[in-house]
């Protein structure tokens, strides 16, 4: 049973560079651990293989993969233009409208009238990912004038954003909701919504999967940064999505947005992936850039439970480099004494709860004995994701009878996911614990291990138990009746 030797996950984005079961297989060898269908790209068709392919190999390596299906959300995109590309000078007049007819220098179509509803005189339109900037000087239900206030080259179906403004947009679009039904059936773990700019939009979202799949809220607008204590509480989980919002921002903003995202989402118990331009330059080069190394690592410091790649695994020349440099650098900083001393120093205190104090307890009794694991055993997954909550010195097994739990677990920071039987006895959840430890490889029959259950067994929430316990069966069976 392959065993990563690192904590937090990586993320793969799959795409015409990683479409086939060799490479799918190569990039999970590598080190990723969730496979992000991205929406925006790719037929159903597409999709569904890619999704069989990961499930076949799931087979083949006896081991859960989680699977992430990213919705494209209501991007804004201009029109086509005339001419091919035309430059836009500073100072010039530049109109956005709903016409039908192609562009040209003075003017282009923006296909969404609600758009222009919600704009007013001095807000700002964002074109290319920020590379020409206009301001609105007038505006009606029809059009919008601007002037340009960075020029630059804009062409065809170009995206655009409006950093300030709160967009009278639905969080899904028609082609959105199609997506979302066709994953859902198709059984995807996770689903993650763009451009949430509300709790509300998650809300809905939540109303359509149907408990289908998990709901992870992408933090792209600054609305969302805003909004953000809300959105976390209807979600599942967090994507700090850091390219729309680093150019709805002020890039030098990200920095310490990302911090306390991430921070945010720790204190909580819920997944938090950072993700966008990690390794960019590796889509064409076979080692990424120093100062990227430094940003996967911040990540990492700061307790993300998964860092991801996008255009590097799904179209870039060199995605299996890609997926063992950061898995590399990932080993490289959890071996570093300063990441323990940082992620003990930002644990959350809180036990509001039995589970919580169970939890908390093992991690204490795994830094002061000699265990080489924790066990537990979920049903929901919520006390395995309080366990990874506490970031413990020792591995985490998260034992639970559902696969789908399993799959859905294996995004979250240490957790070694293992489809176990059902029990009925404390003692037989031990055992299967003790066999789990020893087939990864984390202990022999002369070791310990701490395990967490509930009884009774098969009750979500319920985690009141905590045994340390040998890892040799007969000593288990030796200590009499449970």
């Amino acid at each position: 049973m392959l065993r990563r030797n690192r904590n937090v996950k990586i993320v793969a984005t799959l795409g015409p560079a990683s479409s086939d079961y060799p490479t799918i297989k190569a990039l999970f060898e590598a080190g990723a651990d969730v496979f992000r269908l991205n929406m925006s790209h790719g037929t159903h068709d597409d999709i569904r293989a890619r999704h069989e392919i990961i499930r076949d190999l799931e087979v083949e390596m006896e081991r859960p993969i989680c699977v992430l299906a990213d919705l494209q959300g209501p991007k804004l995109r201009c029109g086509t233009f005339k001419n091919g590309p035309e430059m836009l000078a500073e100072g010039a007049a530049f109109r956005f409208d709903l016409q039908d007819a192609p562009g040209d220098g003075t003017r282009v179509r923006l296909p969404h009238p609600e758009i222009f509803a919600a704009l007013e005189a001095g807000s700002t339109l964002l074109v290319n990912d920020g590379k020409i900037r206009l301001s609105v000087t007038d505006r009606s239900d029809s059009h919008a004038d601007c002037v340009v206030e960075v020029g630059g080259e804009i062409s065809d179906r170009k995206g655009i954003n409006v950093p300030d403004v709160l967009l009278p947009l639905a969080a899904l679009s028609d082609k959105d909701r199609k997506d979302l039904e066709f994953v859902c059936e198709l059984g995807v773990d996770w689903l993650a919504l763009s451009f949430v700019q509300r709790a509300q939009d998650v809300i809905e979202a939540r109303d359509l999967t149907q408990g289908r799949a998990a709901i992870m809220s992408k933090i792209e607008k600054p609305a969302a940064v805003r909004a953000f204590d809300e959105i976390l509480d209807a979600s599942d989980a967090i994507m700090v999505a850091r390219g729309d919002l680093g150019v709805e921002l002020p890039v030098h903003t990200l920095p310490p947005i990302q911090k306390s995202l991430v921070r945010k989402c720790r204190r909580v118990g819920k997944p938090v992936i950072v993700a966008t331009q990690m390794m960019e330059s590796m889509i064409s080069s076979p080692v990424p850039t120093r100062a990227e190394v430094s940003d996967v690592a911040q990540a990492i410091y700061e307790g993300a439970d998964a860092v991801m790649l996008s255009a590097e695994s799904a179209a870039g020349d060199y995605p299996i480099e890609a997926v063992t440099t950061m898995s590399n650098v990932a080993v490289s900083v959890e071996e570093d004494d300063i990441y323990r001393q940082v992620i003990e120093a930002s644990r959350t205190p809180s036990k509001q709860s039995v589970g919580e104090a169970i939890t908390a307890a093992a991690r204490e009794v795994a830094e002061t004995t000699d265990v080489k694991a924790i066990c537990c055993f979920t049903h929901s997954g919520t006390t395995a994701s309080l366990m990874s909550r506490e970031k413990p010195k020792v591995p985490i097994i998260a034992l639970t009878p559902k696969p789908r739990t399993a799959r859905r677990l294996t995004m979250t920071w240490g957790l070694h996911c293992v489809v176990t039987p059902e029990v009925e006895r404390f003692k037989m959840a031990v055992v299967n614990a003790a066999r789990a430890a020893k087939a990864g490889g984390f202990g022999e029959d002369t070791d310990f291990i701490v395990v967490t259950a509930g009884v009774p067994f098969n009750t979500p929430g319920s985690t009141n138990i905590l045994r340390v316990a040998p890892l040799d069966e007969q000593k288990i069976f030796a200590g009499g009746p449970e």
